[in-house]
This record gives C-alpha cells, sequence and structure tokens, in this order.
C-alpha cells in the first residue's frame, strides 16, 4: 500500500467518525479545498477517501455541487434498519451454536457497561458533553452486537450488516427523558440482558427472535428520540 493510499484511509476514517458522531451534520457539503488544508495533504488522498465514503453511502457526488453528506428520510432508515434486523437476528443464531464461556464473560462486560451509560441517560440530569455521552452510548451498544460478529464469523454478512448500521449511525442526539423515552430507554438495555441469557442457555431460535425484535425496537427508540428534538436533518 501506497503513502497516499494509506493518507486516503486515514482521512475517510476521520471523515467517517466525524459523520458518525454528528460532528458533521447530514446535508453538509464537504469542499476537498477545506479537508486538503484541514488534514495537511493535497487534494488526491482526499478525494480517494470521499470515493471510499460514498462507497460506503455516506456520501454523496452531486453534479456541480460538490460532496455531500448524506440526508435520510423515514423509509431510507426503516429499510436500513428491516436489513440489519434479519442479518442481526442471522448473526445472533449462529452465534448461539458457537458460544464460548469466554464469549458470554465479554457480552456481561459489554451489558454491565451499556446499562451503565443507559442510567446516565435517563437521568434528567446527565451532565457533562450530552452527544459525549451518546456517542459512548452507541459505541457500547455496538460493542456487545460485535462480539456476536466475532463468535459468528461470518465475514461477508458482518461487512453487509454494518453497512446498513452506518446508515443510521448519527447523528448522536440526546432528547429529555420523558415517560416515554423512559420506556424505551429501559427495554433497549433489558433486550441486552435477554439476548445474552437466550445464548447462555444455548436457546438458537429464542436469539434469533430476540435480536430481531431489539434492533426493530431501536429503530423505535430513535425515531422518538429524533421526533422529540425535532430533527431537521432527516427528509419528509
Amino acid at each position: 500500500m501506497n503513502l497516499e493510499s494509506t493518507k486516503a484511509d486515514d482521512i475517510a476514517g476521520l471523515i467517517e467518525e466525524a459523520i458518525v458522531s454528528g460532528d458533521i451534520a447530514p446535508g453538509t457539503v464537504l469542499r476537498q479545498e477545506q479537508l486538503s488544508e484541514r488534514f495537511g495533504v493535497s487534494r488526491t488522498p482526499v478525494r480517494e477517501a470521499l470515493r471510499r465514503l460514498a462507497a460506503l453511502g455516506l456520501v454523496s457526488f452531486e453534479p456541480n455541487r460538490g460532496v455531500r453528506v448524506r440526508t435520510l428520510s423515514h423509509d431510507d432508515l426503516r429499510e436500513a434498519f428491516l436489513v440489519r434486523a434479519e442479518l442481526e437476528a442471522l448473526v445472533t443464531a449462529e452465534a448461539a451454536r458457537k458460544m464460548t464461556p469466554e464469549a458470554l464473560e465479554q457480552l456481561e462486560e459489554c451489558e454491565k457497561r451499556f446499562a451503565r451509560l443507559t442510567r446516565e441517560i435517563r437521568s434528567h440530569e446527565p451532565g457533562g458533553n450530552r452527544r459525549s455521552l451518546m456517542g459512548e452510548w452507541m459505541r457500547a451498544n455496538h460493542a456487545f452486537h460485535d462480539v456476536l460478529y466475532r463468535v459468528a464469523a461470518m465475514p461477508y454478512v458482518e461487512s453487509v450488516a454494518k453497512a446498513a448500521r452506518r446508515t443510521f449511525s448519527g447523528p448522536t442526539v440526546w432528547a429529555p427523558v420523558d415517560d416515554e423515552l423512559e420506556v424505551l430507554y429501559e427495554r433497549n438495555q433489558a433486550e441486552h440482558r435477554a439476548i445474552r441469557q437466550a445464548l447462555a442457555a444455548g436457546s438458537v431460535d429464542g436469539a434469533r427472535e430476540l435480536a430481531r425484535e431489539h434492533v426493530m425496537h431501536s429503530f423505535e427508540l430513535l425515531t422518538t428520540i429524533l421526533a422529540h428534538v425535532g430533527a431537521d436533518w432527516v427528509r419528509a
């Protein structure tokens, strides 16, 4: 791998992180000259990085307008969640067949971290940077599911599922937690525990159905949060 290609990988990773975290908002136009100056490189690796992000569906090239961070409609989001729900169900069922004591311990640790962060989010005054807290919460959620990907050892399915996951990874938004969100956050956390327990019991069908329901319940949680904050980044 040559130096320009390595730079492109690094830049693509940094821009992806900024999009996923919400630091770069959906609909933002990315200008190559500004990115070149920001990262201290020529336009060549920047152009290549943007092509890679376009292949991931995070940005799009628009004639005479440059490169724009993708925006989503409600239907786009729902479709991405439907895809991930089926793939997560498949991966979780396969993981149930291959589960090890070590992986169950890792899942429990991930579950505890996710539970702690969920409690912080559910507090009315979470303190600190709310966007940072939501980013931590999202990464903790991914970490739990990533254990299942590793155990299932289905690299192609994993790549497709994670591409769907990128579609709705951002922006990381926080909304004041009312009674409705309280119930949805509590259910989301409890579902991690239920999935782990089904895996520990070796219940392939049970783990599969729990994983599918969990992803679609996560869709309900996300759309409820966005409705609470009146997010305007999602197309009508």
